[in-house]
């Protein structure tokens, strides 16, 4: 029997490459001959059956790689019996698990007897596996894509790895023996870490291993004939695995091995323990090595203690702000690409030239690099994923990565197909007519001027996003600034004016043409923070990055409303951050964030300071979609939750610093939308009250977490166990329980439970019910009062509880209606009126509600109410009101103000709501207002002057917050809404005095 001429279809194999294939026809049929021919001498079966019984299907494919693929037939020549293993183990469809393939390559190593034979048998393993990758990268049966063959290579390089490693430690453990046990009792292993490629898990076909090698702990071997210090035991040890891996012997090589990016490179140890990386990186590290780091992975050796090791090194490589700093570098790397592209011969790789692989994986990099220590989604080492998860961050439009996912995707195939062709590493096009044909046909394209058709269209796209990212924003700024609109005045000569190296009278005519009503304030201002104390004591690279930015923010100052004003309110904030240059560098590389900042710090000193005292709001700047957007309670609690989940929940500190941030991005976020009159009134003071509502529930939830983690869960009135969600209530009074926070409120709160007033917790260390609850009580105000780097959350005030100060921190729900009932003063009714359940269980809650709604819904002497709540008005007025009889008017508290259409709004729930049960069911005073007018309680006009007046007043005690202005009105702005309310308070609650 011999191979038949026709035994390879040639229907799809293009014209120039039949010839190739038929000489490598002829060199199968030379070898399954000589195959049959040693199975006649040994008795042996042979392949030669095997091959002649192919289906014309299983053919069809084998021309096709047998036409592309060199490194095939090469080895099918070499080990024909290899094609029928590789199809019984279905491995011509699909890729082994990782599991299998280290059952495979251990049962392979147990018969080596030395490293030599470690070596050959790890070698045929690789060349055996990777027959089969290259068969289903250019066969492409259902399931497998580029992605899907990089991952198998690195599953494969993983395996290669893992066994060899396993194999030379127990070689060598006779003679050495094993490293001794780390101070916990756990065994030490090497740790390799994968990098590059690998560490994503997107090798090519043939590329070099990237790896870093690591140990935990010093100390010596145990158990062997000699011991040695771990760093060199280790060290020798990771020799052998490299060379297992990398010596080229007559099998080939099964991976080069690259250590480079260890630290020091060549010139460092091979092998690094713990705590000398964790220093070298934190004392060391460079940007590049920071860039490296992104894709480093545990894949052989001790992974648990690798995974331990990154988790160390997580704060170097993800800066916990957003990374504008790393910028600088990224632009010089970025700027090293384009020396490198423009270079002669650089144009035929697809990798390094223009629009090449490097320029996509440089876009991902650079995101994950500046956003990955906030955005953590991005903390992930493979490149799809990360692209992927660029758009739902808003970084990259869902478009732009529609283009380059499969524009990577083309030019990683066309890389595998030219690695293929030789099995050698390499990404520059081949010259070779016959090459190229092999290229088009694996690619699935008519010819090679197809191909290079594709190709420039891709590099095309990948190149325009390439300079997208990274563009230096000081050529945005001049681009924008070619408008009529715009100042007349260049950076260049706001850098001179920084650099103080104009004279007074050129420098005050520069900012008296930039819109500067006092130019010599503004000078002053300017050469004071120049010559600063802070500004001297500047490392370089923060000098280096203030220069940057400065000429920026002038400008940006220039293009505001109030130059003198905006210039006055930024400078404090650019003072705060002098030592955190990070945002200074976000400044400078956001020019529209500066023009955003300006717009701020204009209209509003209060948001002026927060900037200054929280930068991290900075970041806030860079989305305006949410800046001007505040978000509903739905999606506050989400971004809560997701903010919190990222931190471990035994990490107090950092979570009340998160905790903290939000809330001041938050409001933030309402501030810029309420100065840019994008939300009304009313829902300004919804969207504060949503940002209070959303944090104390987490605050609840984490009080609570921790009580019953050290106490265990308290005992219900029916006896059973609390459940797992807090069994407690938090009631908003006031402000937060008539839904009308302000910037600066703080919170009136009164706290609730209703378990066993005999039982206790179930835990390890028990506490009776009231002293757990007031535990609890008193340790959400601690989460809520205390102080962090970014200040307290809110205020509390507990005033309002039964008994006020002298009572109990938290009340049962039956005491809570008791006293409600026998013992509240009127006051307290009123109070009573404004107040909501803002946190905790449900089915609790429904209870208040009831319980509030028999309160304020019973009978009351009509006349005496009227009394009470006259008589405590007064008291106020006296107290609180203005003395003088100036033009200006207290808002607030003199009369016609708030507090009186809060008493009346009191006063009528109070007295009607037993027989028009409606008015129970806001706390708020505009529905209030809304249910008496629907309900004809109140005439129409009457309620509608009253809503007009109370929103006049709160809009202009909102403005007062934000412009830092006392919250007081020209009587005369406010004359009609004064004498509108003052009117209705006389004929319903003073009705026998004259109006004044």
């Amino acid at each position: 029997m011999a191979l038949p001429d026709n035994f390879l279809p040639l229907t799809d194999i293009p014209e120039p490459l039949r010839p190739p294939l038929a000489h490598v026809r002829e060199r199968l049929a030379a070898a399954l001959e000589q195959a049959d021919n040693l199975a006649d001498m040994t008795g042996a079966e042979s392949p030669l059956e095997d091959w002649l019984a192919l289906s014309e299907a299983r053919r069809e494919q084998l021309a096709r790689v047998l036409a592309v693929s060199s490194f095939a037939a090469d080895t099918l020549v070499r080990y024909p019996e290899w094609l029928f293993h590789l199809d019984a183990s279905g491995e011509l469809e699909t890729a082994p698990e990782a599991e299998t393939l280290r059952g495979w390559l251990d049962e392979r190593l147990e018969s080596a007897e030395d490293e030599a034979a470690l070596q050959g048998a790890v070698r045929r393993f690789r060349r055996a596996r990777m027959l089969g990758i290259v068969w289903r990268d250019l066969t492409r049966p259902v399931g497998t894509d580029m992605w899907a063959t990089g991952a198998a290579v690195s599953h494969l390089a993983e395996t290669c790895l893992e066994s060899s490693l396993a194999w030379l430690e127990a070689h060598v453990a006779p003679r050495w023996g094993y490293p001794a046990p780390r101070r916990d009792g756990s065994e030490q292993r090497l740790v390799v870490l994968g990098m590059g490629k690998l560490g994503a898990g997107e090798l090519n076909l043939s590329s070099d291993i990237d790896l870093i090698f690591a140990f935990p702990e010093k100390g010596e071997t145990e158990g062997g004939r000699k011991a040695l210090e771990h760093q060199e035991y280790f060290t020798k040890l990771g020799q052998k695995l490299i060379t297992a891996l990398d010596a080229v012997t007559a099998d080939g090589f099964a991976f080069r091995v690259d250590m480079r990016l260890r630290p020091l490179g060549e010139g460092g140890p091979l092998v690094g323990n713990f705590p000398m990386l964790a220093g070298y990186y934190q004392d060391q590290g460079r940007e590049w090595e920071r860039y490296a780091m992104l894709k480093a992975r545990p894949v052989a050796g001790d992974r648990e203690a690798g995974a331990e090791l990154l988790a160390s090194l997580r704060p170097f490589v993800y800066r916990r702000y957003l990374d504008f700093g790393a910028i600088e570098s990224l632009r010089e790397l970025k700027s090293m690409i384009n020396r490198e592209v423009r270079r002669k011969g650089m144009e035929g790789n697809i990798k390094l030239g223009p629009g090449g692989i490097r320029e996509v994986e440089f876009v991902v990099q650079a995101f994950q690099l500046i956003r990955g220590g906030r955005d953590t989604e991005l903390q992930v080492t493979s490149l799809k994923t990360a692209l992927e998860r660029l758009p739902e961050l808003g970084l990259l439009p869902q478009e732009v990565v529609d283009e380059l996912l499969p524009d990577y995707a083309f030019l990683r195939d066309l890389e595998h197909v030219l690695q293929a062709l030789e099995d050698r590493q390499t990404q520059t096009l081949p010259q070779d007519d016959i090459d190229r044909e092999r290229v088009a046909l694996a690619l699935g394209m008519a010819d090679w001027p197809a191909v290079i058709a594709r190709l420039d269209e891709v590099r095309g796209r990948v190149r325009q996003h390439f300079d997208a990212v990274i563009a230096d924003p000081e050529d945005e700024v001049e681009e924008s600034g070619d408008t009529e609109e715009s100042v007349a005045v260049g950076l260049e000569e706001w850098r001179a004016l920084w650099r103080d190296e104009l004279e007074d009278s050129e420098a005050a005519a520069l900012l008296e043409a930039a819109g500067f009503a006092t130019p010599d304030v503004a000078m002053r201002r300017l050469r004071t923070l120049r010559h600063s104390r802070q500004i001297k004591a500047m490392q370089r690279i923060g000098f280096d990055r203030l220069g940057a930015l400065m000429p920026m923010l002038l400008d940006a100052v220039a293009g505001s409303e109030a130059p003198d004003t905006s210039l006055e309110r930024v400078l404090p904030l650019i003072e705060s951050v002098l030592r955190r240059t990070a945002y200074l560098a976000l400044l400078r590389e956001n020019p529209d964030a500066l023009g955003h900042l300006m717009g701020l710090c204009g209209a509003s000193p209060w948001i002026a300071e927060q900037l200054a005292r929280h930068p991290v709001l900075l970041d806030e700047l860079l989305t305006p979609e949410t800046l001007y957007t505040p978000a509903d309670k739905v999606l506050l609690s989400d971004e809560l939750r997701q903010a919190l989940g990222r931190l471990p929940e035994d990490d107090e500190e950092a979570q009340l610093e998160a905790l903290r941030v939000f809330k001041h991005a938050q409001v933030l976020h309402v501030a810029a939308s309420d100065i840019a009159g994008t939300r009304h009134l009313m829902k300004v003071s919804d969207y504060l009250t949503y940002i209070a509502e959303v944090i104390l529930e987490a605050v609840l939830a984490m009080a609570w977490k921790h009580l019953t983690r050290k106490h265990g869960f308290p005992q219900r009135r029916d006896g059973e166990r609390a459940g797992t969600e807090p069994e407690f209530l938090i009631v908003g009074y006031g402000k937060l329980g008539g839904i009308e926070l302000g910037y600066d409120s703080d919170l009136d709160l009164v706290f609730i439970h209703d378990a066993a007033s005999q039982g206790s917790t179930d835990g390890k260390r028990p506490l009776d019910n009231a002293v757990f609850f007031t535990r609890l009580g008193q340790r959400i105000i601690h989460l809520l009062t205390a102080m962090t780097p970014s200040g307290t959350l809110y205020e509390v005030d507990m005033r309002l509880r039964p008994s006020g100060n002298s009572g109990l921190l938290v009340t049962p729900l039956e005491a809570f209606a008791d006293y409600q009932y026998h013992q509240a003063w009127t006051w307290e009714h009123q109070a009573l009126v404004r107040a909501r359940v803002v946190a905790g269980n449900a089915t609790l809650a429904e209870r208040f509600a009831a319980i509030r709604g028999e309160i304020l819904g019973g009978e009351r002497d009509l006349e005496a109410l009227r009394v009470e709540v006259v008589k405590m008005r007064h008291k106020m007025r006296d107290h609180l009101a203005s003395k003088g009889k100036g033009d200006d008017f207290d808002l607030k508290h003199d009369p016609g103000g708030m507090v009186d259409i809060e008493f009346l709004c009191q006063y009528a729930v109070l007295s009607m709501s037993q027989e028009t049960p409606d008015l129970l069911a806001w706390s708020d005073n505009i529905r209030i207002l809304e249910t008496l007018e629907a309900t004809g309680r109140l005439p129409e006009e009457d309620c509608q002057r009253l809503r007009d007046a109370y929103l006049a007043y709160r809009s202009a005690v909102h403005r007062a917050s934000l412009t830092r202005e006392a919250k007081r009105g020209r009587d005369a702005d406010f004359q009609s809404h004064r004498q509108a309310v003052t009117e209705l308070w006389q004929r319903l609650l003073e009705p026998q005095e004259a109006p004044q």
